[in-house]
């Protein structure tokens, strides 16, 4: 994609190197602002993609790259800047508003644009990555100091440790000593060891960057957050959240606009400060979902869930989607197998109350369509009832895919569905195991391959939940071939969980024990009489009633699983006793096998 170069200047005479890529007379224009110590070639790898549905611009802000370098500290002032980005869109896009784009410096000074009035009808949305509004953040400081509590006082501390750099950079001598002896060769050779980016990625221009834009803090940051401002704005805004951002907080970058954003959406984004450059095909496809959205289109299922409704406001931290409060994973997706009843449902329902959106998915369609309909009741938005087998590769294809194109990519999957077997292995058909482990094992390997590619694809992490079972670990001579399958669920969950750590998505396996659900009345008994098999049927449900584990309690283990991001979560008593006792005296439950025990 070829680059122009051009020079505008600025109304105190400063000139400024702006380019470009695509052609003007697209339908849109893009606006990316660059920050500290960078220049507009941070946003390259992301206007080359951009630039095939839109009109891009990038510059150089004063004192960066082929700008010019004003010497004097007031000439980087805030209002100084919005001049600087009101002359560039004067000349890029004269006659129609552009979609703003900041990193880092470049959005905290874009904030100023967009929370202001000079420029507001210039601006049609703004995407703010790694870089707050100042009287945002002053404002979010003193809302937490002003209402004290261990969890707010812990917000701010912690942020306080993000930021030692801004006093740092206001000292007289040393800053720029360093940023032009060791720094000239450490800084990028510490972006690339800590924050994953490439080689050769800096500008030539780097040590003298480093230097001149010390003067964006020195400019700036004590007279805002010292004496914050309210500024609102009916601009849209998306913010993006890299969870792993040094030097921004997910919680003060998630937290601060929203008492002052009128139509605000959140991102978050597995991703370090230098996420354009570490994560540049995420980024651009979400700049132009949001562009699209802003200029008429249907917003895209992840971005819909991305946005913070008034429902949705100050109950849960940005950050933190598994935090306290009724909505908890709001914004989030979550699919579940085995949905129409038992623990599917009543995990369904967990996170629906916790403010997710569900697809239920079930072999009964009706079964399916119901608990999507009490997940809707609850005020999940957009959950959906889908009919689906398990243990058939195809129509479980078909599914992801439907679920990809009408939801988004799953943050959580819960593979539940399951049916019971029992009787002994030498009654056991062929035929037999083909259903067991089509649905118990099979189904668990294609809800764990489909989805876990398109998180891994996505690059944003997640969550994978297998219902496996107490059986997992205590053999019995009437389970063979469901305990096995259960074992096999065990085993896979512990592989899965150590092949998907380095993508941020967890894995995890619930053991229920004895559950109070229709999986005793719907278990089948090979080897015996239809009239035994009622009888053994009709014995296993007293069984399960008399323990009277309601499924609502692994529903609450399953959320626990994902908050925690446990391994392993047996829920009853004789699921973490049988657990314990599986490390500690296996010769104990084989000699309980000898009995005639069947735990779920």
């Amino acid at each position: 994609m070829k680059e122009l170069q051009s020079y505008v200047t600025a109304p105190d005479g400063v000139r400024l190197a702006v380019f470009e890529w695509g052609e003007r007379s697209a339908a849109t224009t893009v606006v990316l602002v660059h920050g500290y110590p960078d220049t507009h070639a941070v946003w390259r790898p992301i206007a080359e993609q951009l630039a095939e549905r839109h009109h891009v611009v990038a510059y150089d802000v004063r004192g960066a790259g082929h700008s010019d370098a004003p010497r004097a500290v007031r000439s980087y002032t805030l209002a100084t800047l919005e001049a600087d980005l009101g002359a560039v869109l004067a000349e890029v896009s004269p006659d129609k508003p552009v979609h703003l784009v900041g990193h880092d410096w470049g959005s905290i000074q874009s904030w100023e644009s967009v929370t202001g009035t000079a420029l507001a009808d210039r601006i049609a949305s703004f995407t703010s990555v790694s870089g707050p509004c100042l009287d945002h953040v002053g404002q979010w400081f003193r809302s937490k100091l002003r209402r004290p509590n261990p969890r707010s006082v812990g917000q701010l501390a912690w942020q306080g440790v993000h930021s030692w750099y801004i006093g740092y950079f206001h000292l007289p001598l040393l800053p720029p000593l360093l940023w032009r002896t060791a720094m000239v060769k450490a800084w990028p050779a510490l972006l690339h060891a800590i924050e994953g980016v490439p080689h050769g990625s800096g500008a030539p221009t780097f040590p003298t960057d480093a230097v001149r834009g010390l003067a964006l803090y020195r400019a700036n940051m004590i007279p805002r957050l010292t004496r914050p401002r309210r500024r609102p704005t009916d601009i849209p805004v998306q913010v993006v959240l890299p969870q792993q951002d040094l030097y921004v907080t997910p919680a003060m970058a998630g937290q601060a606009p929203q008492p002052f954003v009128g139509r605000l959406w959140r991102r978050p984004l597995r991703a370090g400060h230098w996420a354009p450059l570490t994560h540049e095909t995420v980024l651009a496809g979400w700049i132009d979902e949001f562009v699209a959205h802003i200029e008429g289109a249907p917003a895209a299922p992840d971005l819909d869930r991305a946005q913070v409704r008034t429902a949705d406001a100050g109950t849960a931290d940005a950050h933190n989607p598994d935090g306290s409060g009724t909505a908890a994973y709001a914004g989030k997706l979550v699919v579940v197998t085995g949905a129409g009843s038992g623990i599917g449902r009543a995990t369904a329902l967990a996170f629906a109350d916790a403010g997710a959106s569900v697809v239920a998915a079930d072999l009964n369609a009706e079964s399916a369509a119901r608990t999507a309909q009490l997940a809707a009741l609850l005020g999940a938005p957009r959950s959906g009832g889908y009919a689906v087998d398990v243990s058939d590769p195809a129509a479980m294809e078909e599914f992801a895919k439907a679920v990809h194109a009408e939801h988004g990519v799953p943050d959580v999957v819960v593979n539940n569905a399951g049916i019971g077997l029992g009787g002994a292995f030498l009654d056991t058909a062929t035929s037999d195991w083909d259903a067991v482990l089509g649905v118990n094992l099979m189904g668990v390997v294609h809800g764990c391959r489909l989805f876990g590619a398109m998180m891994k694809e996505r690059g944003l992490g997640g969550h994978i939940v297998n219902i496996a079972s107490a059986a997992a670990y205590l053999p019995s001579r009437t389970l063979s071939a469901y305990a096995t399958s259960k074992a096999a669920v065990l085993m896979l969950t512990e592989c899965l969980r150590a092949e998907l750590a380095d993508q941020g998505i967890g894995v995890s396996a619930v053991c229920p024990g004895f559950v109070n659900t229709a999986i005793a009345k719907a278990t089948r008994y090979v080897g015996v009489s239809a009239s035994e098999q009622e009888q053994l049927r009709g014995k296993a449900d007293r069984l399960y009633r008399l323990r009277n584990l309601p499924p609502e309690r692994v529903a609450d283990a399953v959320l626990r699983a994902v908050r925690e991001n446990r391994p392993v979560v047996p829920v009853a008593a004789e699921a973490r006793i049988g657990r314990a006792l599986s490390r500690l005296s296996p010769g104990t439950l084989r000699f309980v096998a000898r009995r005639d025990l069947t735990p779920r």
